[in-house]
């Protein structure tokens, strides 16, 4: 199984490939004679171009934004993954400098140490290789390139357990999103199973980095407070299979927690659990 950091090598970071990360608007309507018609939303509507500089290499660069104030939240997964009309917003979480090849999530772009940053020149700007691309919006395989690289520098610059986690789960959005794409087009079967069991690699890291990070870091752990935290903890493990956990942490939820909005979640994913008992039975 390919691991988190696989195809690294094409983008000059081949020594980085197998290590393990964890290891220390709506709608709009127009009136047209009278008649209402609906225009499609498109993702170049919901994006716009912003200026940064680079806390890295001080150079100034552009990256694509997503109007969040535009985009319209069309639902939720079990695992908060946020659904927009008309756009992944996963594709635009990612900053990355085309001038050193720093990346990070945006909400961690600018906080990087003096000894992280000189970490980053080491071990990624010294040596990568960034691929071209001109296309108005990013495509998933630039999206994917910029997980890859910010999962890269999270692993180099020794980053909290939450961040690498959270970069982990936002890549299995991408990938699930690409999937759910390719599925109702009708796309090939072999193409969907990978993209299937890329996710779960991702899943299982997000797992794993985010009960490290419950166990060592302070709350709030990426912007989330312990029944959050929890709550994705239970519906990553039922997830990847890990059913008895998911259970038991479902369990404490409905006993302990005050928040309704997180128990209501948590009974919707202990229906899931029983459903599935029933299923192997």
């Amino acid at each position: 199984m390919a691991g988190v950091l696989s195809g690294l090598k094409a983008l000059g970071l081949e020594k980085l490939e197998d290590s393990d990360i964890f290891a220390e608007e709506a709608s709009e309507k127009a009136v047209d004679g009278g008649k209402k018609v609906v225009k499609e939303v498109c993702e170049s509507d919901l994006i716009y171009d912003k200026e940064m500089k680079c806390p890295v290499c001080d150079r100034r660069f552009v990256t694509k934004i997503m109007k969040s104030s535009r985009a319209k939240l069309i639902g939720t997964d079990d695992d908060l993954r946020p659904r927009y009309e008309g756009i992944d917003s996963q594709k635009y979480e990612v900053i990355l400098c085309e001038n050193c090849g720093y990346a990070a999530l945006g909400k961690n772009f600018t906080t990087i140490l003096s000894s992280q940053a000189k970490l980053i020149k080491e071990n990624i700007c010294a040596t990568v290789k960034l691929t071209k691309y001109n296309e108005p919006i990013y495509s998933f395989e630039q999206a994917d390139e910029r997980y890859k690289l910010a999962l890269a520098c999270a692993f180099v610059k020794k980053a909290k357990s939450s961040e690498k986690a959270l970069i982990c789960l936002k890549a299995a959005w991408l990938y699930r999103s690409k999937r759910e794409e390719l599925e109702a087009a009708g796309a090939n079967k072999k193409e969907i199973d990978r993209l299937a069991e890329n996710e779960k690699v991702y899943l299982e890291n997000a797992y794993k980095g985010f009960t490290a990070a419950r166990l060592k870091e302070n709350l709030p752990i990426a912007g989330m407070d312990s029944n959050t935290l929890d709550y994705l903890l239970a519906s990553l493990a039922f997830r990847i299979g890990d059913y008895a956990i998911s259970s038991k942490m479902v369990g404490t939820i409905l006993t302990s927690s005050s928040n309704e909005r997180i128990k209501n979640r948590a009974r919707d994913l202990k229906d899931k659990l029983l459903a599935q008992k029933e299923a192997t039975k």
